[in-house]
């Protein structure tokens, strides 16, 4: 699977409060949580993030709390791939779980700019960043996840395959 897009940077330590304020938990709508996805550390990204866009942050992306509701935020706002340094670890399983693409590679981290056009083929783990023409190698998730996210997550998965 490959996506393109642009790049909305963030630092370290973006915890789920921030991804998606406890104040939205109240609704399970896809859509409503992406009206509201990063709203406290970017009040703009919901008015500019457009289909494939892509986040690179820091270190400990998603931690705080265990809910799903952030991962979910992310994708349905039209985030194709969130890189960064290192994921909490409960968010790193949700997103696999709602097929969240998310890759670790610090030195893409690190090269990286807000507004760069970066492309990345997520079967091989290829990282370009098409603004400067550098390219980073993550590496890829083993074949039988790279499915789940495929098909849309883990419970698409389990459905299709139970078929």
């Amino acid at each position: 699977m490959k996506v393109q897009g642009r790049v909305f940077k963030y630092g370290n330590d973006v915890d789920t409060d921030v991804i998606i304020p406890a104040r939205y938990l109240n609704t399970t709508s896809e859509t409503e949580l992406a009206g509201h996805c990063m709203e406290d550390i970017d009040p703009d990204f919901i008015k500019k993030v457009k289909a494939g866009d892509i986040i690179v942050a820091g270190d400990n992306f998603g931690c705080g709390s265990s809910r799903e509701h952030a991962p979910i935020a992310i994708k349905a706002s039209g985030v194709s791939l969130v890189i960064a340094n290192s994921f909490a670890r409960i968010f790193y399983r949700n997103s696999i779980n709602i097929g969240l693409p998310i890759l670790e590679c610090p030195e893409a981290v690190k090269e990286i700019s807000a507004g760069d056009i970066v492309s990345c083929d997520l079967g091989e783990g290829i990282i370009k960043n098409e603004t400067t023409g550098k390219t980073f190698t993550a590496e890829p998730f083993p074949p039988f996840i790279q499915e789940i996210m495929k098909d849309g997550g883990l419970l698409p998965h389990i459905t299709k395959t139970q078929k």
